[in-house]
């Protein structure tokens, strides 16, 4: 025999179901947000340093021609 009252609580858990893996969607792309602002703010600060050295080395560059 089916239990008729164990199917009343099955719309809830499909609701409950349902939010958690919206939960999970969420909080999945909040960090792959993270991770990629993370790696964007890395490649900046390296080319922000690789810019530094090439300006750094024209320095001296100039500075050699000049003497």
């Amino acid at each position: 025999m089916i239990n008729w009252k164990a199917l009343d609580n099955v719309p809830i858990l499909l609701y409950i179901l349902a939010l958690k893996t919206l939960l999970l969607c969420l909080m999945f792309a909040g960090v792959k947000i993270y991770q990629g602002k993370k790696v964007e703010e890395a490649l900046k600060k390296e080319e922000a340093e690789k810019r530094r050295l090439a300006q750094r080395t024209q320095e001296l560059l100039d500075n050699l021609k000049e003497d």
